[in-house]
């Protein structure tokens, strides 16, 4: 007996050991926990079960026969965050630089398979130098294997990766298509290919943190969602978010204790939205006033800031959030406004997050650059989001809703379960300038000689007091009420309590055909 547990003994320590002292000691020195202290610093002390500690790859050929490592270079297994249930695994760089290989594969398979048969999150710690090269199309149906679970499990777990170390080619793609990315700055990036192959191939001279840095992907491409300083503070944010998320689609998410904002701040929301349709304002004061206090975490915060996304608390419950934000690009819908919400809104309609959405919207960006780049089918994703979803949706107007973007920022027409509007909202197909100028051309240009501008004023000021108001469109049941600013955080309370148990039959599908 004394025996099998020696023997016993010397294999968990070298399963333990990943690539030795001097990989790890290099490894660290980058700034960088390995595999095993982030997975500590991710779960619970004392909750996580590793499986598969003593995998190994099955290849021969190239050397590999000479390099056999238990574990093959990611550590897997599941435990708490926060008392809940997770699983994970943490791709070890000291390792073959975290290379996917078949049995790597393998064993992250098999941990995605564990999440979805017991419905609970999957988080993936990345950090890998890509396919390994060594096994070939072997490596290569490894990631088709892992892309996958991926897809089986969009939207029915959790799905969350870090990006802690370089992720190159094929394991950029797994990233991809999980729910969200976050990634560590300086350590961090992600590109399909690397800065010497870009120099081979267009001659450009490029940096890995400028190709596919935190900040390029969280600023210019919007393929991270959150950008972190450290390991241990990317560690502490996937925590955080997964405070806000159930466990499965099929469990409802975690109610925290309520923190309402103060009556003197509600109180201050009638003065937050300046009066002169153009004058711009952050969309983040009024949403600090409704939403309980400090539980707003904002989704893409440096890709897209004229619209705001994330998840909130509204008297403990959780939710996701949509703001148009005057402060950048006047609040207008663009490509990538349009992109950005309608993943956010498809993501919490298969979580059973209830959608609060505030609107302060002047149309779609206008130009070439927008109209070639297909804005039509961009804001037709958010389109269609809103009008998919079956969660409990709730919009209050703030102050402009014209044109098409009306419509599109869940409108009672897309599904909207309770609409409000302040009494400084503007709802028309334009605002009054513009359709002064095409209602009454023939009327301006027929002016005497020097009052144009004094007619054209005159007409706009008839135009703003009769149609750019919310009352027209409450006549019609478009708006449910226009209320006090300062009733909002009440109203949307009530709203989401009464639409709590809301059901929707749709007719059955397959699944629906997403604008491109």
């Amino acid at each position: 007996m004394s025996d099998a547990f020696d023997r016993w003994t010397l294999r968990k320590q070298q399963a333990t050991e990943g690539g030795g002292p001097a990989r790890i000691a290099r490894h660290r020195a980058a700034g960088k926990l390995t595999a095993r202290e982030r997975l500590e610093a991710f779960f619970d002390p004392g909750t996580f079960t590793e499986i598969d500690p003593y995998v190994i790859h099955r290849v021969s050929s190239l050397g590999l026969d000479e390099r056999r490592v238990p574990g093959d270079g990611v550590v897997t297994g599941w435990g708490e965050v926060d008392g809940r249930p997770v699983a994970a695994f943490a791709q070890d760089a000291t390792v073959f630089g975290g290379a996917l290989g078949e049995a790597h594969a393998l064993k992250i398979v098999k941990i995605m398979e564990t999440a979805r048969k017991a419905g609970i999150p999957i988080v993936g710690l990345n950090d890998s130098g890509g396919a390994r090269i060594q096994e070939g199309v072997i490596s290569l149906g490894g990631y088709g294997e892992v892309f996958f679970r991926n897809v089986l499990l969009s939207g029915v777990v959790p799905q969350i990766s870090l990006i802690l170390g370089p992720c190159a080619g094929g394991a950029v793609y797994s990233p991809a298509i999980t729910d969200f990315v976050i990634m560590a700055k300086g350590t961090g990036q992600m590109f399909i290919t690397g800065p010497d192959v870009v120099r081979a191939v267009t001659g450009e001279e490029v940096t890995m943190e400028t190709l596919g840095g935190a900040a390029a992907h969280a600023e210019l491409s919007g393929v991270s969602h959150f950008t972190a300083e450290s390991d241990r503070d990317a560690i502490a944010l996937a925590r955080h978010l997964l405070g806000y998320l159930p466990l499965n689609n099929l469990e409802e998410p975690p109610i925290g204790p309520a923190a309402s904002p103060s009556d003197a701040a509600a109180k201050e929301l009638a003065g937050l939205v300046p009066e002169a349709a153009n004058a711009p304002y952050d969309v983040h004061a009024v949403l600090e006033r409704v939403l309980d206090v400090g539980s707003f975490l904002e989704v893409h915060s440096a890709w897209a800031p004229n619209l705001v996304v994330g998840f909130a608390r509204l008297e403990g419950r959780p939710v996701g959030v949509v703001a148009n934000n005057p402060a950048s690009l006047a609040g207008t819908l663009d490509i990538n406004a349009s992109t950005k919400a309608a993943r956010f809104v498809r993501f919490c309609d298969a979580f059973h997050l209830p959608l609060l959405t505030f609107v302060d919207v002047p149309g779609f960006l206008p130009g070439t650059g927008q109209e070639h780049g297909g804005i039509i089918r961009h804001g037709a994703k958010l389109l269609y989001a809103y009008a998919e979803a079956s969660v409990p949706m709730l919009t209050v107007i703030l102050r402009k809703a014209f044109g098409g973007a009306y419509v599109v920022m869940c409108s009672k027409h897309l599904g909207g379960d309770l609409n409000l509007a302040w009494p400084t909202a503007e709802i028309a197909v334009m605002g009054a300038d513009g359709a002064v100028n095409i209602l009454f051309r023939r009327e301006i240009e027929g002016a005497a000689p020097g009052e144009g501008d004094a007619v054209r004023a005159r007409l706009s000021g008839e135009y703003s007091r009769e149609f750019l108001n919310p009352y027209l469109a409450a006549e019609r049941g478009y708006i449910d009420d226009v209320i006090d600013p300062a009733e909002t955080r009440s109203r949307l309370v009530a709203g989401l309590k009464i639409f709590a148990s809301k059901r929707d039959d749709r007719p059955p599908r397959k699944h629906g055909n997403l604008p491109l």
